[in-house]
């Protein structure tokens, strides 16, 4: 690489899951990390994440499993319901089955514990963390990148992760000015102690309730002491892209009146929800610009109906270390990075989308012609339906790394 000293630094912009987990995989790899957080403070709202097993063998790569293990909800299936009956339409073994089939557990994580696990890990390793330091935008020299703030502080280094969210300043620099437009659906979220709902009512599984134009995600965190909820329905209101955005709990119980007794209970005990639009973005034309690479949502924003958001996050990071230790020249080490994760993630996200077509179909026939043969495949060859998701749960992007 090139000059000592600069040439092992490191800028991170964004201090959420894949920015510090890019930031602490590179000073595990002896570089020099500075990261950018345009917030006061660090921290996270209340919501949950699932994490596969393609996500747990990153965490234990980065040596966070047993941490996020002990305070993790395990659950012992995934399954999928139709919203109005209750019915089964599909099932998929996790717990036990999960470690034997893709070679490591199913997770239900808070994202305030994960992101705490990696800010204390990343402290460890010494990176410096700067708070209230929003990027404005960056240039490139032949000896590395240029990153500069909102406040006009100008910083340097070999390489410059932009892990700078759904809507990144930098991607904007890299990509020129996007779209983004309203996907025609809201999703609603957050968590209920487990001791508000009647023992039993909320299965020890990633359960999918799936009805007309919408559907309701539940699964426990924290040992089984509070429920997680995300609930998404197709709506013509927009509503603005923020993850923090206050909702009304009637307006979404109005959104699911007449579904399973078991939906009512539960969204009954709902006081305070988060409600944030979803929206689609054109793909990437590229990632990278010389030393300058996108990571997580901003290199790849994605629907959230394959819960593999912040998995994907976790496999970038792991995946730049390895381009950077392969390759002497840092851009030719992130060209590799990208075209190592392009195909995948680009897959990842059109499986999202499919997903939420198929929970939301709206006619007796669309549900009968998609529904049937998932639930047949599940009840006649649960070993076949497992296999589907052999190419995302058994994936390993930490095979080979130190």
């Amino acid at each position: 690489m090139e000059a000592e000293g600069q040439a092992r630094r490191a800028l991170v912009a964004g201090g959420g899951i894949g920015g510090l987990a890019a930031a602490l995989a590179l000073a595990r790899s002896g570089w020099s990390v500075a990261l950018f957080e345009k917030a006061e403070r660090f921290g996270e709202v209340g919501a949950g994440l699932q994490m596969s097993p393609n996500a747990c063998k990153v965490l234990r790569w980065l040596g966070l499993y047993d941490r996020i293990a002990e305070g993790a909800a395990q659950p012992g299936a995934a399954t999928m319901r139709d919203g109005h009956t209750g019915a089964p339409i599909y099932r998929v073994l996790l717990g036990e089955a999960a470690e034997a089939r893709w070679g490591a557990p199913y997770l239900h994580v808070h994202r305030a514990d994960l992101h705490a696990a990696l800010l204390d890990a990343a402290r460890e390793a010494g990176v410096e963390l700067h708070t209230g330091a929003p990027v404005a935008s960056y240039g490139t020299r032949p000896e590395g990148a240029r990153l500069k703030l909102e406040d006009g502080s100008i910083h340097t280094g070999a390489v410059l992760i932009a892990a700078d969210g759904l809507r990144s300043p930098l991607r904007r620099v890299l990509n020129g000015p996007e779209s983004a437009h309203f996907s025609g659906q809201i999703a609603w979220r957050g968590t209920i102690p487990a001791e508000w709902v009647p023992e039993g009512l909320v299965a020890p599984e990633a359960t999918v309730w799936a009805g007309p134009g919408r559907h309701l995600v539940t699964y426990y965190l924290r040992g089984r002491s509070l429920v997680n909820f995300v609930a998404v329905e197709e709506r013509a209101e927009r509503v603005e892209e923020d993850w923090s955005g206050a909702g009304e709990a009637d307006r979404l119980r109005a959104g699911f009146a007449g579904w399973h007794d078991d939906v009512q209970t539960l969204l009954a005990a709902v006081e305070r929800p988060f409600v944030w639009g979803l929206f689609e973005r054109a793909e990437q034309v590229r990632w990278c610009d010389g030393p300058v690479a996108l990571l997580g949502d901003a290199a790849h924003a994605m629907l959230p109906f394959m819960a593999q958001g912040a998995a994907m996050a976790l496999e970038d990071a792991a995946e730049l270390v390895r381009a950077l230790s392969e390759h002497p020249r840092v851009p030719d080490a992130l060209l590799a990075y990208e075209a190592a994760r392009w195909d995948r993630v680009t897959r990842v996200q059109a499986q999202s989308r499919s997903n939420g077509m198929l929970f939301h179909k709206r006619t007796e026939i669309g549900r009968l012609f998609s529904w049937a043969p998932i639930a047949a495949l599940t009840w006649l060859a649960p070993g076949l339906a497992a296999a589907q998701l052999d190419w995302l749960y058994g994936h390993d992007v930490t095979e080979g790394l130190p």
